[in-house]
């Protein structure tokens, strides 16, 4: 199998050189022979660089200036020579163990996904990852437990045939899935555990929680805007009907009936456009 491994890095001194090292013990273990390292040095600001240096067998590839995960995932996908794209963390939260499992399932699906089993992450973002999990099965009628593990295998023409509605931040990760479930691509999740976060500092602040709203937004927005226009609408216009059917009673028609008439008529119409829009905006990948 052909393979690049994409590990983006930002301030992983303590912990790239022993990533590294087991991932590449692993890929000897495998027999793999057709891969190729790339590290992807988000700017740190640390000895990141200097240890990548000392690394042998490894491309290493540095961000001009600090532009986020999803952005340093692009920048290696664009430069990877073979055709499936790895991608692998720098804090030493993965097992590259794991990867065996992964890879009986390139036969037949375009994307393979770790499933964190046991893991919930930071509190501040779990409202945020409950309701992206609803709103997985919501918009696309399928359930998922994990929708933004790391650690995956990807088909390098699928993924950047979308690299344009991918985000530069840890969201590409959501994103990536979202894009794939909506042009009916096979999904693979298999399970698997990690380990404690040891290197880097936490990118996750308060500030997050704000982030993961704006993400379930622009999901929506992006990929079914007609989920969300449509019963929205829908609800307005019945209101609007019970309170017409009590005014014709009445023989008097209020502005407040006519308001939320209106107001629902135009939301059905904001959704078909915001939805037209969503389709172009996909169609411009297929097009590439």
């Amino acid at each position: 199998m052909n393979l690049s491994i994409l590990i983006p890095v930002f301030n992983e001194a303590e912990t790239i050189k022993s990533v590294i090292s087991g991932l590449q013990n692993e890929l000897l273990n495998l027999n793999l022979t057709n891969y190729e390292i790339l590290v992807i040095n988000d700017c740190s600001t640390d000895a990141t660089a200097e240890i990548l240096k000392t690394i042998e067998n490894i491309k290493i590839i540095t961000q001009p200036y600090n532009k986020g995960y999803g952005a340093a995932l692009k920048t290696g996908a664009k430069q990877a020579v073979y055709d499936w794209l790895m991608f692998y963390d720098a804090d030493g939260q993965h097992k590259p163990e794991y990867l065996k499992d992964f890879l009986p399932y390139t036969q037949n699906f375009d994307l393979v996904s770790g499933e964190r089993i046991g893991y919930k992450g930071p509190w501040i973002r779990q409202p945020g990852k409950r309701f992206i999990n609803w709103l997985v099965k919501y918009l696309f009628k399928i359930k998922i437990n994990d929708v933004n593990c790391g650690f995956r295998l990807v088909k390098k023409h699928e993924f950047l045939r979308f690299s344009h509605l991918f985000p530069d931040g840890f969201s590409i990760s959501t994103t990536t899935v979202f894009a794939f479930l909506k042009e009916k691509l096979n999904i693979k999740f298999v399970p698997l555990t990690i380990n404690k976060r040891a290197g880097g500092k936490s990118m996750v602040k308060p500030r997050q929680a704000f982030v993961y709203l704006m993400l379930i937004f622009r999901l929506v927005m992006l990929f079914s805007p007609l989920r969300i226009f449509l019963p929205v609408s829908g609800f307005l216009f019945g209101v609007g009907l019970i309170y017409l059917i009590y005014d014709l009673t009445m023989v008097n028609i209020s502005e407040g009936t006519i308001f939320i008439l209106i107001t629902s008529i135009l939301i059905f119409l904001f959704g078909l456009i915001a939805d037209q829009i969503a389709a172009l905006r996909r169609e411009i990948s297929l097009k590439n």
